[in-house]
């Protein structure tokens, strides 16, 4: 190639190719210094869109830490990023087959792979294999799906009386896209919702919590909605605010339960006691 050009970059390279070149200096041959490296890189990289409905595809060439041409898909010629990657990009661009080449990678390169990768796991269902495949999605299995769990609780600041908060827990879905709603008496609430970030398990699964301050009111009810990719229809949770003469009567009911446990207990201990120390009686016969 001409002086203009990149260093090592003497014909396009169809996959990802990492090459590291030793450039030596002139006193090296007297061991008066080190030898200097350098990193020339040819990168391909798949991203997809729901699947195989959207696929891009992106070349990029790397002198050290210096990216020089790239060639994107949705462009669809190789473009220099800098004066060094102009002279590669002409002759490249120029080249019927090199870019027909490029441009059919989409789905020669893309979308032949991601097929290949499906049908490996859908044979192969091992963590192994799982963690494998989810490497080449960009850390996203592709086809996993697991159901979120959600859970609602009540909670209280302070010394307040009523409960001034309520945690909807949703945890073990994958994969991460989630939506979770809070909604009182059926609408939608946005003021006073507090969620965490995004947070990952250690087996691949995600959790959030999404928390909603309020004022509970005798006969509110409050929603706490879920969807997610892995459910056919939104999950709901409800939590029902309950009146001070209710609590009381459940308080109560609760009390006496307690207590009707307690007496029943009492009395058979006594029973038993009671038992235990009667005389045994004697039987009758004649003797012999």
């Amino acid at each position: 190639m001409g002086p203009g050009g990149m260093p090592g970059a003497g014909r396009r390279w169809a996959g990802a190719v990492l090459v590291t070149l030793a450039v030596l200096g002139p006193h090296v041959a007297r061991c008066t210094e080190p030898p200097e490296h350098f990193l020339f890189q040819g990168k391909a990289d798949c991203l997809y869109t729901n699947g195989t409905q959207r696929v891009r595809y992106l070349e990029r060439y790397v002198w050290d830490r210096r990216q020089d041409v790239h060639f994107d898909s949705d462009v669809g010629v190789y473009v220099a990023d800098t004066v060094w990657g102009e002279p590669e990009t002409k002759s490249w661009n120029s080249q019927k087959d090199v870019l027909e080449d490029a441009r059919g990678a989409v789905d020669t390169f893309c979308r032949h792979n991601y097929g290949v990768y499906e049908n490996f796991i859908s044979t192969h269902k091992g963590e192994f294999c799982r963690y494998n495949y989810g490497v080449f999605e960009r850390g996203h299995v592709i086809g996993r799906s697991v159901k979120p769990k959600v859970k609602v609780s009540p909670t209280k600041s302070g010394a307040q009386v009523h409960p001034d908060t309520l945690i909807c827990s949703v945890t073990g879905f994958y994969p991460g896209g989630i939506e979770v709603k809070w909604l009182k008496n059926g609408q939608e609430q946005t003021a006073g919702v507090v969620s965490t970030e995004l947070m990952q398990n250690g087996d691949w699964t995600f959790q959030i919590l999404v928390m909603l301050e309020m004022t509970p009111r005798s006969g509110d009810v409050y929603t706490c909605q879920v969807e997610h990719s892995s459910l056919p229809d939104p999950v709901t949770v409800l939590w029902e605010a309950q009146s001070d003469s209710a609590r009381s009567k459940m308080l109560t009911g609760v009390g006496g339960f307690v207590l009707g446990l307690i007496f029943l207990a009492l009395g058979l201990l006594i029973y038993l006691r009671n038992k235990k120390g009667r005389p045994v009686p004697q039987p009758t016969g004649l003797l012999s």
